[in-house]
């Protein structure tokens, strides 16, 4: 960042190509449509080899769509292996095997049994990565927030970009209304089931430095965050819509596999059976 400020008072003219001065193309770390392993994104219009590690412009993100029409039923059938019933409240039906035996007991005079009604009890806690290189899996995205949004009464969702850091925001159209993330720690106890889904393609900086984050300054690593909400919620999932066989190709899917302790699944049908069965 300081080799940007000193090029920024540098330079006097457009530039195209070169691997130095900020412009287009070329091979510098500063600009738009060129190569760099560790370039600052300025002026590009969506991300191209996923590797910058600061964007410099505004950045706007959509909510994903709640409502949308399920192209995969069988979504649905994968994420009710983690339905968990409790019966609360007030009797209102029938326990037919318990008037059976109550009636037994009772030398044959019917005596009814009531039982309230079943209710979902698992608590669910969803953060969705938004934006950037998950542009490409809306689609996949929408439908499983769909499902899941159907499926489970009691959860709570939140947004992030590549990685979770001290806060995050519910509503992308008012992303400056950030929450800290230790205050959801307060709120939502151990009780609740962790599911994360993004694609976790991002600079290996997000992860392992202070200040990694590509879009603001972060006081703590992107590591030390994920490694204090797995000690919040241990019942934990990350879903990633990037293709199983292409993890070995992005070395920040494959370290964040590791803090997850292999708890990375994809989103199939199987990856979602896999998830599902080890968070029950």
């Amino acid at each position: 960042m300081e080799t940007l400020r000193k090029r920024l008072e540098e330079q006097k003219a457009r530039h195209q190509g070169g691997s130095k001065w900020i412009g287009t193309a070329g091979t510098s770390p500063f600009g738009a449509y060129g190569y760099n392993p560790e370039g600052v994104r300025i002026g590009q219009d969506g991300g191209r080899n996923r590797s910058a590690v600061k964007v410099w412009d505004k950045r706007e993100f959509q909510d994903y769509d709640t409502n949308r029409e399920l192209g995969i039923r069988n979504i649905k059938l994968a994420l009710r292996r983690l339905r968990r019933f409790a019966r609360q409240g007030a009797p209102e039906i029938l326990d037919l095997d318990g008037t059976i035996r109550s009636t037994a007991r009772n030398a044959g005079w019917l005596d009814l049994q009531m039982v309230p009604v079943p209710h979902n009890a698992v608590k669910i806690l969803l953060f969705l990565d938004v934006g950037g290189s998950m542009d490409d899996h809306v689609l996949a995205v929408e439908e499983l927030f769909s499902a899941a949004r159907s499926e489970f009464k009691n959860l709570e969702h939140f947004y992030f970009h590549n990685c979770v850091y001290e806060t995050v925001w519910k509503d992308n159209r008012r992303r400056n209304e950030r929450i800290p993330t230790v205050e959801l720690m307060r709120r939502y106890g151990h009780d609740y089931k962790l599911v994360i889904v993004g694609d976790a393609s991002m600079s290996p900086y997000e992860l392992q430095e202070p200040g990694g984050s590509v879009e603001h300054w972060n006081d703590e690593a992107g590591r030390v965050w994920l490694q204090r909400i797995l000690r919040a919620w241990p019942r934990a999932a990350w879903l990633n819509p990037v293709p199983e066989a292409h993890w070995s190709w992005t070395t920040s899917i494959l370290n964040v596999t590791n803090i997850m302790e292999g708890r990375m699944y994809p989103v199939t049908l199987a990856g979602l059976e896999r998830a599902m069965k080890s968070l029950a």
